[in-house]
């Protein structure tokens, strides 16, 4: 609708927070060129290795005895990977893209039941019991809180390596033929400053060797999604080799509260309707909890490093209440999914004409 478009338009004039979308594929990167999305804030590569015959390769990685067979089932998946961003890069023409790398436990590309254990046991040329063996040692009691995220990236480091190439080829690649384009490369939950010194050296290394073997130059930005209560804690010292801090704050919320989102909830109608919660904290951001973690990690983050971007991704990125705490905690953007980026864009207006801030403002 034309009026729509038009009024907008007029909230992106007044706004003075940035909005993007989340977006895990072209199509998804489509919706958020057609609701006006500044770039996107998220992209979860995980999701581009579920459809079924990058299902497979993935899981002969996963079964990989030795590193040089996991190489080679990584060498298969890398033109998959590179083709999904040369797409994303080409959709959104120059506007930065944000990409986060593999974050998730190995068991969630693996079946669980006794006739998925034998399809892939067939799929694999392997005896049922050595797949089901290998399935019941991968397994966690607590994987969320396991082997996911940059853990695995430093343990199992050929697969960000293998990432990381098929973002910067694509970059070049996209490049060449298009907008210039600058990508985000976003490291999961971290809680060192160590973490990040070791996955930063593998990724300069390898666009060191891209922009060699390219013969091209190009420029990119490494960053940190904040999802733990250590990160925000010592965001000061992890700011020193991140470009931006994204806070995530539906684990961070998660990891604040001691409380799983998938069993909230059981409990949580009773706990807002007898006001232990005024509202439930994972659709709106807990201000005074959650809220607190951000502006200590925004605070310690710009104290070392002014020039950090700050960010917020996940859905409290596109409710109001949590847009104006950003805003006010003068955060840089807010990250949501992309048919919720209309109602963002003018949520933020209206803050903006409701309580205008100053460049220096603080919560």
């Amino acid at each position: 609708d034309e009026w729509f478009r038009t009024l907008l338009h007029w909230a992106d004039n007044v706004r003075d927070i940035g909005v993007r979308a989340n977006a895990d594929t072209p199509d998804d990167a489509r919706t958020a060129r057609m609701f006006e999305a500044e770039g996107i804030g998220l992209c979860r590569t995980e999701h581009m290795f579920f459809d079924e015959d990058r299902l497979t390769v993935m899981r002969e990685m996963i079964f990989a005895n030795t590193a040089k067979d996991r190489k080679v089932a990584l060498d298969r998946l890398l033109p998959m990977q590179r083709a999904d961003f040369i797409a994303l890069f080409d959709i959104m023409a120059g506007l930065p893209v944000c990409i986060r790398l593999f974050d998730p436990p190995l068991h969630e590309f693996l079946p669980q039941d006794r006739e998925g254990l034998r399809e892939l046991a067939e799929a694999l040329d392997r005896p049922l019991s050595e797949v089901t063996r290998r399935v019941e040692a991968l397994s966690e009691f607590n994987p969320m809180l396991g082997m996911r995220g940059v853990r695995l990236g430093i343990t199992v480091p050929e697969i960000y390596d293998m990432q990381a190439r098929a973002i910067f080829e694509a970059t070049v690649e996209a490049s060449r033929r298009g907008a210039a384009v600058v990508p985000e490369v976003m490291i999961p939950l971290v809680s060192a400053k160590r973490e990040v010194e070791l996955v930063k050296t593998r990724i300069d290394a390898v666009a060191a060797a891209v922009k060699t073997e390219q013969k091209a130059d190009f420029d990119y930005r490494l960053g940190v999604m904040v999802e733990t209560p250590r990160a925000a804690l010592r965001a000061g010292e992890i700011a020193q080799h991140a470009a931006f801090l994204s806070f995530g704050t539906n684990d961070l919320t998660q990891m604040t509260y001691g409380l799983s989102r998938d069993d909230a909830g059981r409990f949580m109608g009773a706990y807002v309707q007898q006001g232990v919660y005024a509202e439930d904290p994972f659709h709106v951001l807990d201000s005074d909890g959650v809220g607190e973690l951000l502006l200590i990690g925004s605070e310690r983050g710009r104290e070392v490093r002014p020039e950090v971007t700050i960010s917020v991704c996940g859905e409290h990125g596109g409710n109001p209440e949590s847009i104006a705490f950003c805003r006010r905690a003068g955060f840089d953007y807010v990250s949501c999914s992309p048919f919720r980026v209309p109602v963002a864009r003018l949520a933020a207006a209206h803050f903006a004409l409701l309580e205008p801030r100053q460049d220096s403002e603080r919560i």
